[in-house]
């Protein structure tokens, strides 16, 4: 099963300070919008993005459809069959992606701590 590219995408307070903390890590803006309060910073192949309000908790995500410098993969598992063959092994869902439409969807699972684990197809 490929997921896609991985990133954790961090829920933060204050997002100017995780900006300015995560920058000496080694991290760069690589997308996103701070006046949105959201941001995407990459070191080498490493991808966290940077949340103020949009979700309540850290959470470990996955872009089917992407490589890691988000440029279009020819192929790839849409979200949607991923989707199925998670529902097949009676993994529970959160939240669902429409099966009946095509192009970008998403869908949330909980791993057994609690975890969300977003799997989120751009394209």
């Amino acid at each position: 099963m490929q997921l896609g590219v991985f990133s954790v995408s961090l829920s933060v307070k204050d997002i100017h300070a995780s900006k300015a903390f995560y920058e000496q890590l080694g991290f760069t803006v690589f997308g996103g919008d701070i006046a949105q309060n959201w941001l995407i910073m990459k070191n080498g192949d490493c991808l966290i993005g940077l949340f103020q309000g949009m979700f309540e908790r850290t959470m470990l995500t996955f872009n089917p459809g992407w490589d890691t410098n988000a440029k279009n993969l020819t192929t790839f598992t849409d979200v949607r069959e991923l989707q199925k063959q998670l529902k097949a092994k009676g993994v529970e869902f959160a939240t669902e992606a429409d099966e009946t439409t095509t192009g970008p969807a998403s869908f949330v699972i909980t791993d057994p701590d609690g975890n969300p684990v977003l799997v989120d197809q751009h394209r």
